[in-house]
C-alpha cells in the first residue's frame, strides 16, 4: 500500500529528537458500524475509550480483560461504551487497527524528513522504538490478535509491510538503495524492527535511541560482510 510517508525528503533535516508526545487522532470508522460518533465531544469520549481500552488490554490480556475494566479506566458509564461499540470483541479489533494507525503516524514524519532512503529508514526505526517505549502493551494486544482476530493480526503486518516495500522500491527508483529490493526485503526489515522494538523498547532500553539506529542504518547501507 502507498503511503504519504514514502519520499524522504530532498534536503538534509535538522537532527529530530524524539516526537513530543501528540494526542493521537482517532478516526471515527474506529467504532462498531453505525456508531460512529458525529460531534467533538463524541470523538473526545472514542478516544478515551480506545486508550482505556489499551490500558485494559495491555495489563490483563483480552480474555481477562472487561467491558466494565474499559469504561472505568475511562471513566464513563457503561452505555458510553456501547454507544460507539458493540462488545469487547469490537473495541478490542478497533484498538488493533488504531494502534496500527498510531505507529503509521509517530514515523510518517521523521520518514518524510528524512534525505534518503538509508536514513528514512533509521528515522522510522528510531520512531517505531519510541513510541513502543510509551506504549509497551502494544506488542500483547496484537500478539493477541493473532487468535482474537486473526484478520486483523494479518492486516497489521501486510500493510506494513506493503507501506515498506513502496518506500523502498521509490529509494530504488532514485538511485538511493539497490534496484532489485523486494517484498523479502521489506518483510525483513519489519522483523527486524519489530525484535528491536521488543528488546530495546519492551524488555530494557539499555540503549539509547540513536545507537539503535545507527547500528541498523549502517547494516542497511553496508552489510554484514568484512
Amino acid at each position: 500500500m502507498a503511503d504519504p510517508s514514502v519520499a524522504p525528503a530532498t534536503s538534509p533535516p535538522v537532527a529530530p529528537a524524539t516526537s513530543p508526545p501528540v494526542a493521537p487522532a482517532t478516526s471515527p470508522s474506529a467504532a462498531s458500524a453505525g456508531k460512529a460518533p458525529r460531534t467533538e465531544r463524541g470523538r473526545k469520549t472514542l478516544r478515551g475509550i480506545l486508550d482505556a481500552a489499551a490500558i485494559e488490554f495491555g495489563e490483563r490480556g483480552f480474555h481477562d480483560a472487561s467491558v466494565s475494566g474499559i469504561t472505568r479506566r475511562a471513566g464513563v458509564a457503561l452505555g458510553s461504551f456501547y454507544t460507539y461499540f458493540d462488545s469487547k470483541d469490537a473495541v478490542f479489533r478497533a484498538l488493533v487497527r488504531d494502534m496500527s494507525d498510531q505507529v503509521r503516524d509517530r514515523v510518517a514524519p521523521a520518514i518524510r524528513a528524512a534525505p534518503d532512503q538509508i536514513a528514512a529508514e533509521r528515522a522510522g526505526l528510531r520512531e517505531f522504538v519510541a513510541f513502543v517505549r510509551g506504549h509497551k502493551e502494544i506488542y500483547r494486544i496484537i500478539d493477541e490478535a493473532e487468535f482474537v482476530d486473526p484478520a486483523s493480526f494479518k492486516l497489521h503486518y501486510a500493510t506494513t509491510a506493503e507501506r515498506i516495500a513502496a518506500r523502498l522500491k521509490a529509494g530504488a527508483e532514485r538511485g538511493e538503495i539497490r534496484r532489485d529490493v523486494s517484498e523479502v526485503h521489506a518483510w525483513a526489515i519489519m522483523g527486524m524492527n519489530v525484535f528491536l522494538g521488543l528488546r530495546y523498547g519492551v524488555w530494557d532500553e539499555d540503549l539509547t535511541l540513536d545507537a539503535i539506529a545507527d547500528t541498523v542504518a549502517d547494516m542497511l547501507a553496508r552489510g554484514l560482510a568484512p
